[in-house]
């Protein structure tokens, strides 16, 4: 009876674990489906095709605030750039805020001009939070035009650095010489 029990109690563990595994680096980007902060609903995937920063974040985190300076810079530098997998880059803020004058507030004095901030105002209950098992933030996951995890928790100089790595390289034959 009691090798019975010790191996339901390990195939419990293990299919515990296996459900509550982290995404990766290769996995695809699971859906996220909220509302921006203007109230109409928005889907990730409406930004397939563009390199995007998915940033969980919310008003009164302090490393969150502290981390949107750096996001803000790479956001204006790289917009418009071209990826091997994906035209331009951009963020999607997802809020952990659970009061939406907070949230406005937040982004209009970080300056994070970017359109697509979502959230439910429901905390660390948030949907898209859930989805992504997100334990603390900030937390990020960089995606290619193909929605595919290339980047997880890239900040300042190590954002900078998987965008650059992940730009379309200029084709020789095409550079103007002056």
């Amino acid at each position: 009876m009691k090798i019975k029990l010790i191996i339901l109690f390990t195939l419990s563990l293990i299919t515990l674990n296996l459900y509550s595994q982290n995404l990766k680096i290769g996995d695809k980007a699971p859906e996220i489906i909220q509302n921006l902060v203007t109230g109409e609903e928005f889907h990730l995937s409406e930004l397939s095709g563009k390199m995007v920063l998915i940033d969980f974040w919310a008003s009164w985190c302090k490393p969150c605030r502290k981390e949107n300076p750096n996001i803000v810079e790479v956001y204006k530098k790289y917009k418009d750039n071209n990826f091997k997998n994906g035209k331009g880059f951009t963020v999607l803020s997802v809020s952990l805020d659970f009061k939406q004058e907070a949230w406005e507030k937040a982004i209009e004095t970080d300056l994070m001009e970017w359109p697509y901030h979502v959230g439910d105002l429901k905390g660390w209950r948030n949907a898209a939070a859930q989805e992504y098992k997100v334990k603390s933030i900030p937390t990020s996951y960089l995606i290619d035009g193909d929605g595919v995890i290339v980047g997880i928790n890239l900040r300042g100089d190590s954002l900078e650095s998987s965008l650059k790595k992940n730009r379309k390289k200029k084709s020789f034959f095409f550079q103007r010489t002056n």
